[in-house]
């Protein structure tokens, strides 16, 4: 494969990013079992980061952006995959140690590689992508530590971000009752439609002192961090389960072990960046089935050809950003 093809690629000179579009070959591509024709990809709060400078994402500099793709194989050096195949990756280092899907062809190790489950096609799976990954692995690693429908609401916090919308759409689809917490009222007819049926203004919550607040969440999924989260362990109920997603607001956590101990709050890190292929097949066939969200054209608040994705950035920062952001890479 002599052609070139486009692909946005990030720099790291002397500490400065730069990014931009340049032409590429196959052969300039991160090392990989598997070649894709890339159709869609996305944007995340993360990818922003990257191509701004504005959080150290890259390790292995300089590499394409893009944290998620999905397309058409091209060419496979692995038996599990053959031309014609539609796929997606999400996470497994992309824009971080390999070249990401902000390319017109990627090339990714096999184990990376998911077939495109029954139920999406490849703009859907990129309207869900790593945000709606990230939220259907909090569910079901909250669920395998016991959580269920009874225990009461499930209160998702930076609830117009992807991970927060899809988190609602997702968690309403399973049957159970859900809050959000967002500092933009000017969404909570957006976030009613996801599934939401309680909201709290952020600005305007009293996140209290005490070792134990008042039990109000039968869960959480949190994307905030800092303060956010330390309440958050304050006021969910006995047995329930947080699951700590993001940092937006800050990584640190100052609380202590009385949550834990008295009521049995279990804090879970999700890392949606280094699974198995097995459990991602097994996440994203749920994506596709029984979890699939209903309002993923409600989610998809964007789209923007490749040419537009530089324009993008700045909103995942100014609060102007909410839902998810499609980028269309080619037909």
């Amino acid at each position: 494969m002599s052609e070139s093809f486009r692909a946005y690629r990030i720099n790291d000179k002397d500490g400065k990013i730069t990014a931009g579009f340049t032409e590429m070959r196959v052969d300039d591509l991160s090392p990989g079992e598997v070649v894709v024709k890339v159709q869609w990809s996305g944007v995340n709060y993360k990818d922003a980061l990257a191509a701004t400078g504005r959080g150290k994402i890259l390790r292995r500099p300089p590499l394409n952006g893009g944290i998620d793709l999905s397309g058409v194989v091209m060419r496979s050096d692995n038996r599990r995959f053959r031309e014609g195949d539609q796929v997606l990756v999400c996470g497994s280092g992309l824009s971080e140690t390999v070249d990401g899907g902000y390319a017109e062809v990627a090339r990714v190790g096999a184990d990376s590689v998911v077939h495109l489950p029954r139920g999406l096609d490849l703009r859907e799976a990129m309207a869900i992508g790593t945000a709606g990954f990230t939220a259907a692995l909090a569910l079901a690693r909250m669920e395998q530590n016991g959580q269920h429908k009874d225990m009461g609401k499930v209160l998702v916090t930076g609830a117009t971000g992807g991970v927060g919308s899809l988190a609602i759409n997702i968690l309403s689809a399973a049957g159970y009752q859900v809050a959000a917490l967002t500092g933009k009222k000017e969404r909570h007819d957006y976030l009613r439609e996801l599934g939401a049926s309680e909201f709290l203004d952020r600005r305007e919550t009293d996140f209290g002192s005490r070792p134990l607040e008042k039990a109000l969440w039968g869960g959480a999924v949190d994307n905030a961090g800092g303060e956010t989260l330390t309440w958050l362990t304050r006021t969910v109920k006995p047995r329930g389960s947080i699951a700590s997603i993001g940092l937006v607001d800050d990584f640190k956590l100052n609380t202590t072990v009385m949550p834990f101990i008295l009521r049995g709050v279990s804090l879970l890190g999700i890392n949606s960046v280094d699974m198995p292929v097995e459990t991602q097949s097994e996440i994203w066939e749920r994506l596709g089935g029984d979890w699939k969200p209903a309002k993923l054209d409600l989610v998809a608040t964007r789209e923007v050809g490749f040419d537009g994705l530089p324009e993008v950035f700045d909103s995942y920062f100014d609060g102007s950003n909410w839902g998810r952001t499609l980028v269309k890479i080619q037909e």
